[in-house]
């Protein structure tokens, strides 16, 4: 984990103060980034997932699919390379990459950062949603409100449909679950009706959406969920 936010800390006392104040600082700046991102009529989403779930590829099939419809922008987070940023460059769409030197997760002040960074990139140019990949974690980054007005987290058929009740701060703090790699569905045992079951069990106002980026099922249903901007409140 990381000294981020605090759970490396040794001493139950202390690590409670520590992350007290770290969340209300953040909590704080997270509420200027929102009020920054409505100024600016921005729609922002915060997508979380563990390495591998595919946040990448589903950003690739997204900005492939709105096409010139929507200004899309990105910032990318990861402990190192920006190996993820350039994929997106690719697609023709603007992206910064946030690398946290070991933290596990984004935080609001970074994201702030990043913003402006992006909005040089765009000179001045309209963003309409802004894309938020976090690092690779389900734990830490459900904790922290980066601003957002949608958090979104993925989940993959190989991680197993267990992973609701493994992780439910993960759940309990999104606005939808997307099921990744659906297609790949046959080749374990993974249960749809049980995953969705779990899930609402934690979160019943959660949208929950099966998908693969490679036979691009489940994407227009992801691309309308964008478009209706559901949670336009900040995560739960």
């Amino acid at each position: 984990m990381c000294d981020a936010c605090g759970c490396s800390v040794v001493g139950e006392t202390r690590t409670i103060e520590i992350n007290r104040r770290l969340l209300e600082a953040n909590e704080e700046a997270a509420a200027r980034n929102r009020r920054h991102f409505d100024e600016k009529g921005i729609f922002a989403v915060n997508l979380i997932g563990s390495p591998g779930s595919g946040k990448t590829s589903l950003l690739e099939k997204t900005i492939v699919a709105v096409g010139d419809d929507l200004n899309i922008g990105v910032l990318e987070g990861d402990i190192e390379t920006d190996l993820d940023a350039q994929r997106i460059r690719a697609k023709g769409v603007p992206a910064v990459q946030l690398t946290t030197g070991g933290a596990c997760h984004l935080d609001a002040a970074l994201i702030h950062d990043g913003l402006h960074m992006l909005e040089r990139r765009t000179d001045g140019g309209a963003i309409d949603i802004l894309f938020i990949e976090n690092v690779g974690n389900l734990v830490c980054p459900s904790l922290f409100d980066l601003g957002e007005h949608m958090r979104a987290v993925l989940i993959s058929v190989p991680e197993g449909h267990d992973k609701p009740l493994k992780y439910p701060a993960a759940v309990r703090t999104s606005h939808a679950l997307v099921v990744s790699k659906i297609d790949l569905a046959q080749y374990f045992d993974f249960d749809m009706d049980k995953i969705r079951k779990d899930a609402l069990s934690l979160n019943p106002s959660l949208k929950i959406l099966a998908t693969s980026a490679t036979t691009g099922q489940g994407l227009e249903e992801w691309i309308g969920l964008l478009r209706g901007k559901p949670g336009n409140t900040g995560a739960p």
